[in-house]
């Protein structure tokens, strides 16, 4: 049975309600006459205990503590990869991004004629076919034009950003070019990304509401994603914009925990009113809302009791926040510690749509609708690879399989989610086992590409990633 999960020195929790026994299932509010509306809200590069309610000491997020005290929120959420393109392979296919060209791109990021293939059955294509209203609204990250594109993929349509970073004032990529669409229109349009964003969502909640059809909404958000800007920093942008290098959106000269603290707090603060948008509209109740991340947190963020970040399979590379509120399925104030990842929403969202997977493309995932109502999921064995630094890594009930620079170790994350006591000699059997595991998993996947683009630190960028032997 799901049971709940403290995590030591996190265990008080602020702002949250009492945590009710996840094993009752909840019963049905009422009957349903529709198709529920989907909206999935992900946040860029969020570290795991970067909100209060899941452990953020030095600000608060009100909003998605208020979320998670209306329904349901998972301990043991993981990404599809510690990267964000990669991540969004698995989540718009419902299948480890390994089995697609573009999800070995970490992330994608100069090959123009790598990206989702049109052809390939997603989230959204599948969604519309059952009769959903479809949107994208945020970060695309999957190709560029002209032969790759949202709307190529099954959304109807599309506001947001093609690449994988942009500035939140100017709007430009890393080479100086805008970067914002409505569709295939470019859009010149002043403010700060994350308000923007929000304000298009609000508005095709309203249009969506008008209509008969069920929707689903990706509202992928770039925040808290580099560049450290918060709402009040346009003389930031302003700098960085004058400096005329590629290399100054990744922004390792800027930041700081108080600029971070005010980007999540500016993403909280606009996922409220888009929360708002749908009890106004009259679909509050009728919505599934989820929250999550696409990968770990990184250079500001905090994963503890983790330790790694962004582009690491270690658990602060990989353990993400998720927060679902169902009404009628999830119970206020509970938490879960089933383990889940993101190709798994594909599946449950289509189970509550009433439709399936194509069957050329079975999905990797499996239905979680069972953890969202309180019972236990049957066990299996996730699995993660990363070509920087050869890394590997699978988890089997509380046990996790890593190599990472031609070293391996086995772990206990349950007892020892800081990855810090190498079980591997003390436990054999088990850790052949999960080796043995992972590698027949991985003869099943498409080979590393030697093209592909991979994204590490090193010391030259972060301090804390001295190499030993200089």
């Amino acid at each position: 049975m799901t049971s709940t999960y403290s995590l030591t020195r996190r265990a008080t929790l602020a702002g949250a309600a009492a945590t009710l026994a996840v094993g009752s299932v909840p019963a049905i509010a009422r009957k349903r006459v529709r198709q529920p509306n989907i909206l999935y809200i992900m946040a860029d590069d969020l570290g795991y205990a970067d909100l209060s309610c899941y452990g953020r000491r030095d600000f608060e997020t009100p909003v998605l503590d208020k979320l998670a005290a209306e329904g349901l929120r998972f301990t043991n959420a993981y990404a599809n990869s510690a990267v964000c393109t990669a991540t969004r392979v698995g989540l718009i296919t419902g299948r480890y991004q390994y089995r697609l060209p573009v999800g070995l791109e970490e992330p994608l990021a100069y090959r123009p004629n790598i990206g989702l293939p049109p052809s390939h059955p997603t989230l959204p294509s599948l969604l519309a076919k059952a009769g959903y209203r479809t949107s994208l609204i945020g970060k695309w990250h999957l190709g560029s034009l002209p032969d790759f594109d949202p709307i190529k993929s099954g959304y109807q349509s599309f506001w947001g950003i093609r690449s994988g970073g942009v500035d939140y004032y100017t709007h430009a990529t890393s080479n100086g070019q805008p970067d914002l669409w409505d569709g295939p229109t470019p859009v010149d349009k002043a403010g700060y990304l994350t308000d923007l964003l929000a304000d298009r969502a609000i508005a095709e909640i309203r249009q969506a509401s008008s209509a008969k059809a069920p929707w689903f909404m990706s509202l992928h958000f770039t925040a808290p994603h580099w560049p450290w800007e918060g709402p009040d920093d346009a003389s930031e942008s302003a700098r960085i914009a004058g400096l005329k290098d590629p290399k100054a959106l990744f922004h390792f000269d800027g930041g700081s925990a108080a600029i971070y603290a005010a980007m999540v707090r500016r993403l909280d603060y606009q996922i409220g009113r888009v929360l708002e948008a749908l009890k106004a509209n009259g679909a509050e109740q009728d919505t599934i809302v989820v929250f999550t991340s696409d990968n770990g947190g990184e250079r500001f963020s905090d994963t503890w009791p983790f330790s790694g970040r962004k582009t690491e399979l270690l658990e602060g590379g990989l353990r993400i926040p998720a927060i679902v509120r169902w009404p009628g399925v999830t119970m206020a104030s509970t938490i879960s510690d089933a383990q889940i990842i993101s190709m798994d929403w594909l599946p449950t969202f289509l189970a509550a749509a009433g439709a399936a997977p194509d069957p050329a493309f079975p999905s990797d995932g499996e239905d979680i609708t069972a953890a969202l109502s309180g019972r236990a999921l049957p066990g299996r064995t996730l699995f993660w690879r990363y070509k920087n630094h050869a890394q590997r890594a699978a988890r089997r009930g509380n046990l996790k399989y890593l190599k990472i620079g031609g070293n391996e170790f086995l772990f206990d994350v349950v007892a020892d989610p800081l990855e810090r006591a190498n079980l591997k000699d003390r436990q054999p059997e088990a850790f052949t086992s999960l080796k043995k595991a992972w590698e027949d998993w991985n003869a099943r996947m498409l080979p590393l590409d030697a093209q592909s683009y991979t994204h590490g630190f090193g010391p030259g960028e972060l301090a804390d990633h001295f190499n030993p032997e200089l």
